[in-house]
C-alpha cells in the first residue's frame, strides 16, 4: 500500500514539474539609443527577481533573448557603459506569447572625468523626452486593467489629473476645462483624424475607440505646455506608438464580447529576416447589449475596423514600415410606427447616420551615425461622415429635417531630423506638408415642415504647413533645458502663427524633480467653418468666415514631482492658459463663443475677438503597480472663464470646478509559481462638478416649437455633481503555449442616474431633463496562442 502511495505522489509531482515547465516563455527584443535609435552592443539585460538571475548580453545587432521565464510579472534591468541604468517594471510574461520589447538608454551626461549613474526607476516619465510638464507615458496594460477603459486610451485617461469625460456615451475628454475639440490625436509621428467609431463633424472623440490594443505600443498623453514638434492642439496630445510584429513565430489572438469579434495575428515574413507583419480586424454589432436590456439603442447599430503595421528592415537603406487604421460605423433609427405609443419629440424621428475613418502611413528611418537620426513619412487619411433625420407628421409623412455630408481626404508628408552633438545638446527637427481634399454639405429647417436652410455648402482644396526646430540641453544628469519654436501657415486664407515654447527641469536629489513649461500654441478652425455659407442682399453666395484666423493660447505650468518610495509619487501641477482670437460672433450683443461649440457645423459670422481663460491645480498620488496591487489618486481644482463678443466674463459649458477620481486593482494568484491562474479586481470611482448650461426660455420655445434659450444667462446654471463607480473582474489563465483571459468590464456599476442636460419638448410642451448612459457591462473571452 505505502508503495502504492509513493508512486501516485511522484507520479503527481512529476505532472506539477512538467506543468511548470510548460508554463515558460521568452523575454526577447532590442536595445537602442534613445534619440539615435542606433542598436547598443554588448548592453546587458538582467531579471533581478529571479533565482538564479536570468540574463544576458545584447548581441551584434543589439539584439538579446531569455529563454524559460516562467509566466509572472518582472522588472527588467538593463545597463550599458556610458548610458543610464533603465528598470522595466510590471513586465508581463504569458505563455501564449513571447514579450518581444523595444528598449531605449538614454546617455550619460559626462562632467569632467566624471560619469554620473543614476538608475531610472520612474515610471510616469513620457518617452518623448523633450516632453518635460503635463506629461506621461501610459502602457497597453493600462488600457486593458483600468476599470470601464476597454482597452480605450481616451476613456483610460479620465482617471488622470484635469481630465473629465464630457458624455458616458463617448470618450470625448474635456483637459483642464478646455473644449474636447482642441485635442489632437498623433500616431507615429503623424497627425491622424479622430479615431473612434461614431464620431460627429469637428469632434475629437466617439462612441468607442477604433484603436486596437494589439497594436498599440506604450505611448504619451500630453495635458499643456506641448513640446514645439506639437502643433494645431489647444488641449492636449495623444502620441501614440504601434509595436511591431513577432519576427520569428506566428502569434494570434481571438477575442468574443458583446461589443464583437476581433482576431490579431502577427509573425516573421521569412527566417533570419527580422522583418514582420501585425493585423487586427473586429466586427460587432450593438444588438446583443440591446437585447440584454442594458443599451436602449432603438435601431441597427454596427461597426468593423481594421489595423495593420508592417516593419520591412533593410541592411543598407534603413527600415521602412506601413501601418494604417480603418473604422466603418453606422446607425439607424426609425420612428416608432404605433402613433398612439408618440410619449416624445423623437419618438416621431427617423435618422440615418455613418462615420467612416481611415488612415495609411508609409515611415522610412535611417541611422546616418552614432549622431544622426532621420524618419520621413508620407500618409493619406480620409473621413465620410453622414446625417439625415426625417419626422413623421400627424399624416404619417416623412419630413426631411436635418441633411448633412462631409468628405475630406488629406494627403501628408513630413520629414523628423534628431542629431545629438554630444551627451548633452540634442535637436529635433523637421516639418510637414498637407493637402486637404474637401466636400462639405449641410441643410436643416428650425421645426419640421420649415424650409430647409443650407448652412455650409463648399469644396476644394486647402494646404497647411508646419515646422519646428527645439533643442534639448542637459547641462547635467540633474538639470535639463529645452527651447524650440513652431510655425504654422494656412494657405486658403494666408494666416500664420509663430509659437515659441520652452521648458526646464531640475532633479533635487534622486526623489525630487521641479519643472517649469511655456508655450504658445494655435489650433486652426474647422474646416466647416471656413465654409459656412450666408447669401448678401444681392442674393449671392458668400463665406463669411473664410478669413478667420487661429485660436491660440498661452500655457504656463509649474510641476512638482516627490517620489515617496521606488513605487509611490506625488504630483502636483499649477498652470494657467490664456486663449485669444477665439471665434465669437459678429453681434456685439450675444455670447457665443467657439470654445463652448461641441460639434457640428456653425452658419453665422464670426470673429476672431474672443478670450478665455483656463487656471487651476492638479495633485496625484499614485502607487504603480508593485505586489500586485496599484492605486491612483487625482484631484484637480480648476476655473475656466470665457468672454464673447458681448464683453461679459462667464463660465465654459466645461466649468466644472472641481474633479477627483480613484483607480485602483489588486491581483490574486489562485496556484502557486509559476503563476498559472490570477484573478484580477479592478475599480474606478468618479466624481467631478457638473458642466454649466443656459436656461432654456420656455414661452419663446412653446411659441417656436423648439428649443430656446435664454442668451444673455449663457452658461449660467449648472448640472448636479457628476458620480460614477466603475468595476472589472478577470481571470487568466496560463496554460503550455496559450493564455486565456475571462474579463467582466462594468460602467457605471451602481446605474446612477447623472443628470446630462435639458431640451424642449414640443411633445409635453415642457422642459424635459435627460440623462447620461446607465450600467454597461461588456464581458469579454480572450485567448492568445
Amino acid at each position: 500500500m505505502m508503495k502504492r502511495l509513493l508512486l501516485v505522489s511522484v507520479f503527481v509531482c512529476a505532472i506539477n514539474f512538467s506543468q511548470a515547465q510548460n508554463l515558460t516563455q521568452v523575454i526577447r527584443g532590442t536595445v537602442i539609443d534613445k534619440n539615435v535609435k542606433n542598436e547598443l552592443i554588448g548592453a546587458t539585460v538582467t531579471l533581478p527577481s529571479t533565482s538564479p538571475m536570468l540574463g544576458t548580453v545584447t548581441d551584434v545587432n543589439g539584439n538579446f533573448r531569455i529563454d524559460n521565464v516562467l509566466a509572472g510579472t518582472y522588472t527588467i534591468r538593463v545597463s550599458y557603459i556610458g548610458y543610464k541604468p533603465l528598470d522595466i517594471p510590471n513586465v508581463q510574461v504569458n505563455t501564449g506569447k513571447e514579450t518581444v520589447l523595444t528598449i531605449e538608454l538614454e546617455e550619460n551626461i559626462i562632467q569632467g572625468n566624471e560619469i554620473i549613474v543614476t538608475a531610472d526607476k520612474r515610471k510616469d516619465q513620457p518617452l518623448n523626452e523633450l516632453s518635460t510638464v503635463s506629461a506621461r507615458t501610459f502602457s497597453v496594460e493600462e488600457t486593458q486593467r483600468y476599470a470601464a477603459a476597454v482597452n480605450d486610451p481616451g476613456r483610460m485617461v479620465t482617471s488622470f489629473a484635469g481630465v473629465v469625460s464630457t458624455d458616458d456615451g463617448n470618450n470625448k475628454i474635456s483637459i483642464r476645462g478646455n473644449s474636447p475639440n482642441g485635442l489632437l490625436w498623433r500616431m507615429e509621428g503623424i497627425d491622424i483624424p479622430n479615431p473612434n467609431h461614431f464620431s460627429g463633424v469637428g469632434t475629437s472623440g466617439g462612441g468607442i475607440s477604433i484603436l486596437s490594443a494589439q497594436l498599440l505600443s506604450n505611448s504619451d498623453f500630453i495635458s499643456g505646455a506641448f513640446a514645439a514638434e506639437y502643433g494645431n492642439a489647444l488641449s492636449g496630445v495623444f502620441d501614440l506608438k504601434l509595436r511591431k510584429g513577432n519576427n520569428e513565430k506566428n502569434e494570434f489572438t481571438a477575442q468574443a464580447s458583446v461589443l464583437g469579434l476581433s482576431f490579431a495575428a502577427e509573425g516573421p515574413f521569412k527566417k533570419n529576416y527580422g522583418g514582420s507583419y501585425l493585423v487586427n480586424y473586429r466586427y460587432s454589432t450593438l444588438g446583443i447589449l440591446s437585447k440584454l436590456g442594458v443599451l436602449d439603442i432603438g435601431g441597427v447599430t454596427t461597426f468593423q475596423d481594421l489595423s495593420f503595421n508592417v516593419f520591412l528592415p533593410t541592411k543598407k537603406a534603413g527600415y521602412f514600415s506601413l501601418f494604417g487604421i480603418g473604422g466603418l460605423s453606422a446607425q439607424n433609427f426609425k420612428a416608432i410606427a404605433d402613433t398612439a405609443e408618440w410619449e416624445h419629440f423623437y419618438d416621431r424621428l427617423g435618422s440615418t447616420f455613418f462615420s467612416n475613418t481611415g488612415v495609411t502611413g508609409f515611415t522610412h528611418s535611417y541611422i546616418f551615425n552614432s549622431k544622426a537620426y532621420l524618419r520621413t513619412s508620407v500618409s493619406i487619411s480620409g473621413e465620410g461622415k453622414g446625417y439625415n433625420e426625417n419626422y413623421t407628421d400627424d399624416e404619417l409623412n416623412l419630413v426631411k429635417t436635418d441633411d448633412e455630408s462631409f468628405q475630406i481626404i488629406k494627403q501628408s508628408a513630413s520629414s523628423v531630423l534628431n542629431y545629438k552633438f554630444n551627451s548633452k545638446l540634442l535637436l529635433r527637427t523637421g516639418f510637414s506638408q498637407t493637402r486637404s481634399s474637401f466636400k462639405l454639405k449641410s441643410e436643416r429647417s428650425a421645426v419640421p415642415g420649415d424650409e430647409l436652410i443650407t448652412e455650409v455648402d463648399g469644396s476644394g482644396e486647402a494646404y497647411d504647413s508646419q515646422i519646428f526646430a527645439q533643442v534639448k540641453y542637459s547641462i547635467s544628469n540633474k538639470f535639463s533645458v529645452n527651447a524650440g519654436l513652431h510655425a504654422m501657415y494656412l494657405w486658403l486664407n494666408n494666416k500664420n502663427s509663430i509659437e515659441p515654447r520652452a521648458s526646464l527641469k531640475y532633479d533635487i536629489g534622486e526623489k525630487q524633480s521641479f519643472s517649469i513649461g511655456y508655450g504658445l500654441h494655435s489650433q486652426q478652425q474647422p474646416i466647416g467653418l471656413y465654409f459656412a455659407q450666408a447669401i448678401d442682399a444681392n442674393g449671392k453666395k458668400f463665406y463669411p468666415n473664410r478669413d478667420l484666423n487661429f485660436t491660440k493660447a498661452h500655457h504656463l505650468v509649474l510641476s512638482y514631482n516627490y517620489l515617496l518610495g521606488q513605487n509611490l509619487r506625488i504630483k502636483t501641477e499649477f498652470y494657467y492658459q490664456w486663449l485669444f482670437d477665439v471665434p465669437v460672433s459678429n453681434d456685439s450683443s450675444t455670447s457665443f463663443s467657439m470654445l463652448n461649440q461641441a460639434e457640428g457645423f456653425i452658419s453665422e459670422k464670426l470673429i476672431n475677438n474672443g478670450t478665455g481663460t483656463n487656471r487651476g491645480m492638479e495633485f496625484t498620488l499614485e502607487k504603480f503597480l508593485s505586489n500586485r496591487f496599484y492605486y491612483l489618486l487625482s484631484f484637480s481644482l480648476y476655473e475656466s472663464k470665457y468672454k464673447g463678443s458681448d464683453g461679459i466674463e462667464r463660465n465654459t459649458r466645461y466649468n466644472g470646478n472641481m474633479a477627483g477620481s480613484f483607480t485602483a486593482g489588486k491581483e490574486f494568484m489562485l496556484s502557486k509559481k509559476p503563476e498559472a491562474t490570477i484573478l484580477g479586481f479592478n475599480t474606478k470611482i468618479l466624481y467631478s462638478g457638473g458642466y454649466r448650461f443656459t436656461p432654456i426660455d420656455l414661452e419663446a420655445s412653446i411659441a417656436s416649437g423648439r428649443t430656446i434659450e435664454t442668451e444673455n444667462s449663457a452658461f449660467s446654471k449648472q448640472n448636479p455633481a457628476y458620480f460614477r463607480i466603475d468595476a472589472a473582474i478577470s481571470l487568466k489563465r496560463n496554460k503550455p503555449n496559450h493564455t486565456t483571459i475571462l474579463s467582466l468590464d462594468v460602467q457605471n456599476a451602481t446605474n446612477r442616474k447623472n443628470v446630462f442636460g435639458q431640451y424642449f419638448e414640443p411633445q409635453k410642451q415642457s422642459i424635459v431633463t435627460y440623462y447620461q448612459t446607465s450600467i454597461i457591462p461588456v464581458l469579454s473571452y480572450k485567448v492568445e496562442f
